[in-house]
């Protein structure tokens, strides 16, 4: 074991002798190639196989190929062309770092087999400019003292350039500027570097940065350029002096000022930086201590306060002078002078004095009549003791200057104490300083009343309505007037101003209260004769002279149903039973009799309707609740009883209702005879030549027995009754009118509506008609009977003939 190991050493000598040996023969002269970098891939550097001597055809079976010697495969060879070809792009700064290095080789190993043959290949990587000059620091500052000599040197950072030999930087240049320039360096190695010259000298007051622009340009063809921004910060020394805005200043400072307040603030400035502006503010020895008691000077911002109270009236200007330093190291310093002028401040308050007031007055003052005198001052001066005096707006008082600083208060406009019954005057006194100060004084005036006012109603008209019947002595109303005087002004005393009606005084129908108004009825009031009442009430006061006004009154009767209906149609001579003979061969529908009653109360209490209270026969006769016609509802039959007997009541439309009835007993009568009717235009015909029955001529004729009768007592009756009065127009209880004559007051044609009318002219004059048929005849019989007289009592009453052509 231990020979073996002996005889290792001694082959592996021979090993390296024979390979030593073989490479020696096979490697034959370097050849030498020159590329510049940045080729394209692919790129044909030179063609390997011809520049060898090598058969093209025979490179791939000998297994040509090509190795890199420590470095990364850039090349290789094209084995089908023989072509040494560019693999990769070949950055010459990259493969070459070291600029000291003036050449730059790729050195490669060619190999071929069978036979073994080795060449060696040096290809030189030339430089292009490919890369621009560029800096370390892209920007570069520097502090230089605005106290630095002209030309002093200030070192830059140079720029690299990765590029060799002329593609190296070769220049720099500098932006302009006034203040700066540089000057090329050039190094031990060739590496070019700019130096910062001050040309001129600096001052940071006026320019404290200074912006420069370094260019490195290389030598390459096109050149390249690098830039470099250089910050030149000029550092500040103490070579300014503080100095005021102002050399001298004036200011206003109102007396009075709270302590404390600003009076101003100096501004100082430095144009140093640092510690070199700081500035001290401070008093010189020319400002009085006085002063400086007065006023407190701030040494830091050169604030002046109010330090104690000012007064105008002890010194009205102040004087001062400040100095401001700076804390540099050799301290500079500036002054100014300081005048303050105290303003006088309108702290006096104007005074009124009244000097004559005169209250109270009569309300009837004429204009411009003077009331009071007042005077005004002000211990100020200048516009603060000016003053100007006034009264409220809205017074019929107005201000009249009668001297200097005297006023006097007058009337303006006319007074009326019913409206305002005092004033409160106040005069107010107002200064014109700033700000104004003021004072009032108020005085109140008082009006005496006079009797201005005429006592006034609330109304011009009353309506007063009175329910008839009346009590005497009842309070119908109160009608009390205003007057807005004072005192015996407003007593108010009412009377009724006379007036007579139909000979009769109001005084007698009515009474007022003298005091409060009252109205009261005097006697029993009746709607039928008295409807409604106008007269005036007066109320007086009591003033000198008395003023009065008056008012009217309309006193309306308020109907009452107090009436009771009367039936005047049909006639009843005697008793109230009426008797009528009708044909029993009267048609159906014919009119047998017509109710007719009359009520003298107003048009609501006096609407009558018509019913059958008792009726033989409720099949035969039919009765219209209106107008109280009574008509058959069907022919008479030989089972009618010849004699029938109705009772009508006829109602008023009051509350409670009155009424009246009326008995009617029909006989039936066995003659050829049309039935008539009293209360319609239709004649009446009677044929003499029938056969009538004897009992009908004999009823007939008694009946016009009757009449005539009757005709001939009114007569007499109308004869005797004495003859009225002047005021009163002639027969006025007789009624004569023909058919034909016209109603004023009605458009009633019929002979009822005629007849009609005629009673409501009687009714008014206080009487009560009736009428009577007369059979075959064209008159009626009608009677004016006065009211009280029983319908019975016939006798006693006038009568006259109304005659109209049937």
């Amino acid at each position: 074991m231990a020979h073996h190991t002996r005889l290792c050493p001694w082959r592996g000598y021979v090993f390296v002798f024979l390979f030593l040996y073989v490479i020696t023969t096979t490697v034959s002269a370097v050849n030498h190639y020159s590329v510049p970098e940045e080729m394209e891939e692919g790129s044909v550097v030179a063609n390997l196989a011809t520049d060898l001597g090598l058969d093209v055809k025979t490179l791939n079976k000998r297994k040509m190929r090509v190795d890199a010697i420590g470095n990364k495969k850039y090349l290789d060879i094209n084995k089908e062309t023989g072509e040494l070809f560019i693999l990769e792009r070949i950055d010459r700064e990259f493969l070459c770092a070291l600029k000291t290095a003036t050449s730059c080789f790729l050195k490669l190993d060619a190999t071929i087999e069978n036979p073994i043959r080795m060449f060696n290949i040096e290809v030189e990587i030339t430089d292009i400019n490919d890369n621009a000059p560029h800096f370390r620091r892209g920007t570069m500052h520097l502090d230089i003292s605005e106290s630095s000599p002209i030309g002093e040197r200030f070192s830059l950072n140079n720029a690299a350039d990765p590029d060799v030999g002329t593609n190296s930087v070769k220049d720099y240049h500098l932006s302009s500027s006034e203040h700066f320039s540089i000057e090329i360096q050039t190094g031990r190695d060739g590496t070019k570097f700019a130096d910062l010259i001050l040309k001129k000298a600096l001052d940071r007051e006026k320019q404290t940065v200074h912006n420069l622009i370094l260019t490195a340009v290389d030598g390459g063809v096109p050149t390249r350029t690098g830039t470099a921004s250089v910050i030149v910060r000029v550092l500040d020394v103490n070579d300014n002096a503080p100095s005021f805005d102002k050399d001298r200043y004036v200011v206003h400072v109102m007396e009075n000022s709270p302590i404390g307040s600003l009076v101003i603030k100096l501004n100082a400035t430095d144009l140093d930086e640092g510690s070199n502006s700081d500035i001290v503010h401070s008093y010189s020895l020319y400002t009085s201590e006085r002063t400086q008691n007065v006023f407190n000077l701030n040494s830091e911002n050169g604030e002046i306060r109010v330090k104690e109270m000012i007064n105008y009236e002890d010194i009205k200007l102040y004087e001062m002078e400040v100095i401001a330093s700076d804390k540099g190291q050799n301290s500079l310093s500036g002054q100014c002078k300081l005048t303050i002028q105290v303003t006088d401040m309108n702290d006096n308050h104007p005074e009124i004095s009244i000097k004559s007031f005169q209250s109270p007055i009569k309300e009837n003052e004429p204009i411009d009549t003077v009331i009071a005198v007042v005077s005004v001052s002000d211990k100020d001066s200048g516009d603060n003791g000016v003053v100007d005096l006034r009264i409220p707006d809205n017074m019929p008082f107005k201000l009249r200057e009668s001297s200097d600083n005297y006023y006097e208060l007058v009337v303006s406009e006319p007074l009326d104490r019913e409206k305002v019954p005092e004033y409160d005057v106040t005069f107010t006194v107002t200064d014109r300083g700033s700000p104004p100060l003021s004072d009032n004084e108020t005085m109140t005036l008082e009006l005496l009343d006079v009797n201005d006012n005429v006592p006034q109603f609330p109304q011009s008209f009353y309506t007063i309505r009175v329910m008839e019947n009346n009590a005497p002595g009842a309070l119908l109303s109160s009608l009390t007037a205003f007057d807005p005087d004072l005192h015996e002004n407003q007593y108010l005393v009412y009377f009724i101003l006379e007036k007579e009606i139909a000979n009769t005084s109001m005084s007698m129908l009515f009474s007022i209260n003298p005091e409060n108004g009252n109205l009261y009825a005097l006697k029993t009031f009746d709607y039928e004769i008295e409807k409604e009442f106008l007269f005036h009430i007066e109320a007086r006061d009591s003033g000198s002279p008395p003023l009065s006004s008056n008012v009217t009154v309309h006193i309306v009767i308020v109907d009452q149903n107090d009436n009771v209906p009367v039936i005047v149609s049909p006639w009843r001579a005697h008793g109230s039973v009426v008797e009528e003979k009708i044909p029993r061969s009267t048609d159906k529908g014919s009119l047998v009799a017509k109710v007719i009653a009359l009520d003298t109360d107003s048009v609501h209490n006096s609407r009558i309707t018509y019913q059958f209270l008792q009726v033989t026969d409720a099949t035969l006769f039919s009765l219209d609740q209106y107008n109280g016609e009574i008509r058959t509802m069907r022919m008479f039959s030989y089972r009618d009883p010849r004699h029938q007997r109705l009772v009508v009541v006829a109602k008023d439309n009051g509350e409670p209702a009155l009424s009246a009835t009326v008995t009617i007993k029909l006989s039936t009568v066995e003659t050829v005879v049309k039935a008539y009717s009293d209360m319609t235009e239709v004649p009446l015909e009677y044929d003499i030549f029938s056969d009538l029955n004897l009992y009908l001529v004999i009823g007939l004729g008694s009946v016009s027995f009757l009449l005539l009768i009757t005709i001939l007592v009114t007569i007499v009756l109308k004869c005797q009754k004495p003859k009225p009065s002047n005021a009163a127009p002639p027969c006025r209880n007789s009624v004569i009118s023909e058919r034909n004559s016209t109603i004023a007051d009605s458009t009633l044609v019929s002979n009822d509506a005629y007849w009609y009318s005629l009673f409501l002219a009687e009714t008014r004059k206080g009487k009560m008609v009736v009428r009577q048929p007369v059979p075959k005849g064209s008159r009626y019989i009608v009677s004016s009977i006065p009211r009280g007289t029983g319908l019975t009592d016939t006798s006693d009453s006038a009568a006259s003939t109304l005659q109209y052509p049937k």
